[in-house]
Protein backbone atom coordinates (compact mmCIF):
# COMPACT_ATOMS: atom_id res chain seq x y z
CA UNK A 1 0.00 0.00 0.00
CA UNK A 2 2.84 2.40 0.79
CA UNK A 3 4.19 2.75 -2.76
CA UNK A 4 0.72 3.27 -4.27
CA UNK A 5 -0.19 5.73 -1.55
CA UNK A 6 3.08 7.62 -2.02
CA UNK A 7 2.35 7.88 -5.76
CA UNK A 8 -1.22 9.11 -5.11
CA UNK A 9 0.00 11.74 -2.66
CA UNK A 10 2.76 12.80 -5.05
CA UNK A 11 0.22 13.21 -7.87
CA UNK A 12 -1.74 15.88 -5.96
CA UNK A 13 -1.40 19.41 -7.29
CA UNK A 14 -1.34 21.38 -4.01
CA UNK A 15 -3.98 24.08 -3.74
CA UNK A 16 -1.73 26.26 -1.55
CA UNK A 17 1.47 26.33 0.52
CA UNK A 18 -0.30 24.69 3.46
CA UNK A 19 -1.16 21.66 1.35
CA UNK A 20 2.34 21.56 -0.19
CA UNK A 21 3.82 21.39 3.32
CA UNK A 22 1.18 18.83 4.37
CA UNK A 23 2.13 16.62 1.41
CA UNK A 24 5.80 16.81 2.37
CA UNK A 25 5.08 16.01 6.01
CA UNK A 26 2.71 13.16 5.13
CA UNK A 27 5.22 11.52 2.81
CA UNK A 28 7.79 11.72 5.61
CA UNK A 29 5.29 10.24 8.08
CA UNK A 30 4.66 7.26 5.77
CA UNK A 31 8.28 6.23 6.27
CA UNK A 32 7.97 5.92 10.03
CA UNK A 33 7.60 2.42 11.47
CA UNK A 34 5.73 0.47 12.44
CA UNK A 35 2.31 1.66 11.19
CA UNK A 36 1.73 5.32 10.30
CA UNK A 37 -2.05 4.82 10.70
CA UNK A 38 -1.91 3.46 14.28
CA UNK A 39 -3.35 6.10 16.59
CA UNK A 40 -2.21 4.20 19.71
CA UNK A 41 1.43 3.91 18.63
CA UNK A 42 2.04 7.58 17.95
CA UNK A 43 0.02 10.77 18.52
CA UNK A 44 1.07 11.70 14.94
CA UNK A 45 -0.84 9.40 12.56
CA UNK A 46 -2.59 9.26 9.20
CA UNK A 47 -6.37 9.50 8.98
CA UNK A 48 -8.84 9.30 6.08
CA UNK A 49 -11.78 11.51 5.20
CA UNK A 50 -13.89 12.31 2.18
CA UNK A 51 -15.47 15.08 0.23
CA UNK A 52 -18.84 13.48 -0.52
CA UNK A 53 -20.30 15.03 -3.66
CA UNK A 54 -23.49 14.81 -5.70
CA UNK A 55 -25.57 17.21 -7.73
CA UNK A 56 -26.54 18.74 -4.36
CA UNK A 57 -22.97 19.86 -3.65
CA UNK A 58 -20.73 18.59 -0.84
CA UNK A 59 -21.51 17.11 2.58
CA UNK A 60 -20.16 18.83 5.69
CA UNK A 61 -20.89 18.05 9.32
CA UNK A 62 -20.32 19.84 12.59
CA UNK A 63 -17.55 17.80 14.20
CA UNK A 64 -18.68 16.74 17.68
CA UNK A 65 -15.35 17.28 19.43
CA UNK A 66 -13.83 20.12 17.44
CA UNK A 67 -16.98 22.21 16.88
CA UNK A 68 -15.94 22.89 13.26
CA UNK A 69 -17.75 22.29 9.97
CA UNK A 70 -15.63 19.74 8.10
CA UNK A 71 -15.90 16.73 5.81
CA UNK A 72 -16.66 13.35 7.44
CA UNK A 73 -13.78 11.01 8.21
CA UNK A 74 -11.67 9.52 10.95
CA UNK A 75 -9.16 6.91 11.96
CA UNK A 76 -8.04 3.97 9.86
CA UNK A 77 -8.66 0.66 11.62
CA UNK A 78 -5.89 -1.98 11.81
CA UNK A 79 -5.60 -3.80 8.50
CA UNK A 80 -7.91 -1.33 6.74
CA UNK A 81 -6.90 0.74 3.73
CA UNK A 82 -7.45 4.51 3.84
CA UNK A 83 -9.83 4.11 0.86
CA UNK A 84 -11.98 1.66 2.84
CA UNK A 85 -11.71 3.75 6.02
CA UNK A 86 -13.16 6.88 4.45
CA UNK A 87 -16.13 4.93 3.03
CA UNK A 88 -16.75 3.35 6.46
CA UNK A 89 -16.38 6.64 8.33
CA UNK A 90 -18.72 8.48 5.94
CA UNK A 91 -21.35 5.77 6.39
CA UNK A 92 -20.98 5.88 10.18
CA UNK A 93 -21.16 9.68 10.35
CA UNK A 94 -23.76 10.47 7.67
CA UNK A 95 -25.79 7.31 7.04
CA UNK A 96 -25.14 7.75 3.30
CA UNK A 97 -24.13 4.88 1.02
CA UNK A 98 -21.14 6.26 -0.87
CA UNK A 99 -18.69 5.01 -3.46
CA UNK A 100 -15.27 5.92 -4.78
CA UNK A 101 -14.75 7.32 -8.23
CA UNK A 102 -13.05 4.84 -10.54
CA UNK A 103 -10.17 4.85 -9.90
CA UNK A 104 -10.30 6.25 -6.34
CA UNK A 105 -9.23 9.88 -6.17
CA UNK A 106 -7.00 11.12 -3.36
CA UNK A 107 -7.78 14.80 -3.76
CA UNK A 108 -6.24 16.70 -0.85
CA UNK A 109 -3.90 16.21 2.11
CA UNK A 110 -3.86 18.25 5.29
CA UNK A 111 -1.90 18.06 8.54
CA UNK A 112 -3.78 19.55 11.49
CA UNK A 113 -4.32 19.17 15.23
CA UNK A 114 -6.78 16.44 16.18
CA UNK A 115 -8.54 15.69 19.45
CA UNK A 116 -6.60 14.50 22.51
CA UNK A 117 -3.40 16.33 21.52
CA UNK A 118 -2.93 14.21 18.39
CA UNK A 119 -1.79 15.43 14.99
CA UNK A 120 -3.73 14.11 12.01
CA UNK A 121 -2.18 13.65 8.58
CA UNK A 122 -5.49 13.52 6.76
CA UNK A 123 -5.88 11.84 3.37
CA UNK A 124 -8.95 13.36 1.72
CA UNK A 125 -10.69 11.39 -1.03
CA UNK A 126 -13.62 12.27 -3.27
CA UNK A 127 -16.65 9.99 -2.85
CA UNK A 128 -19.95 10.10 -4.70
CA UNK A 129 -23.12 9.92 -2.65
CA UNK A 130 -26.82 9.76 -3.40
CA UNK A 131 -28.56 13.16 -3.45
CA UNK A 132 -30.64 12.25 -0.40
CA UNK A 133 -30.66 13.83 3.02
CA UNK A 134 -27.99 12.47 5.37
CA UNK A 135 -29.28 10.27 8.19
CA UNK A 136 -26.59 10.23 10.86
CA UNK A 137 -27.12 7.51 13.47
CA UNK A 138 -27.54 8.18 17.19
CA UNK A 139 -24.27 9.18 18.80
CA UNK A 140 -23.01 11.03 15.74
CA UNK A 141 -23.39 14.73 15.03
CA UNK A 142 -26.96 15.35 13.87
CA UNK A 143 -25.77 18.43 12.00
CA UNK A 144 -24.89 16.95 8.59
CA UNK A 145 -25.99 18.74 5.43
CA UNK A 146 -25.37 19.19 1.73
CA UNK A 147 -23.88 22.58 0.84
CA UNK A 148 -23.55 24.36 -2.47
CA UNK A 149 -20.35 26.26 -3.20
CA UNK A 150 -21.37 29.49 -1.43
CA UNK A 151 -22.82 27.64 1.55
CA UNK A 152 -19.75 25.44 1.96
CA UNK A 153 -17.42 28.42 1.71
CA UNK A 154 -19.45 30.33 4.33
CA UNK A 155 -19.80 27.44 6.79
CA UNK A 156 -16.59 25.40 6.52
CA UNK A 157 -13.62 25.71 8.79
CA UNK A 158 -11.38 28.40 7.21
CA UNK A 159 -8.43 26.10 6.42
CA UNK A 160 -10.78 23.83 4.43
CA UNK A 161 -12.04 26.55 2.06
CA UNK A 162 -9.18 26.38 -0.50
CA UNK A 163 -9.72 22.63 -0.91
CA UNK A 164 -13.47 23.15 -1.27
CA UNK A 165 -12.91 25.80 -3.94
CA UNK A 166 -10.68 23.37 -5.84
CA UNK A 167 -13.31 20.65 -5.41
CA UNK A 168 -16.18 22.76 -6.75
CA UNK A 169 -14.03 23.89 -9.68
CA UNK A 170 -13.35 20.20 -10.45
CA UNK A 171 -16.91 18.83 -10.16
CA UNK A 172 -17.75 19.15 -13.82
CA UNK A 173 -14.51 17.40 -14.78
CA UNK A 174 -15.21 14.67 -12.23
CA UNK A 175 -18.59 14.06 -13.94
CA UNK A 176 -20.72 13.79 -10.83
CA UNK A 177 -24.16 12.54 -11.77
CA UNK A 178 -26.97 11.14 -9.68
Amino acid sequence: MSDGLRAAIGAIDPVDEREALSIERTLERLGRPPDPFDETADPHHLTASAFVVSTRGVVLHLHRRLGLWVQPGGHVDPGESPEAACVREVGEETGLAVAHLEPPLLFHVDVHPGPKGHTHYDLRYVLVGPPEDPRPPAGESPLVYWFDRAGARARAEADLVPALEKLFASLERLVVRD
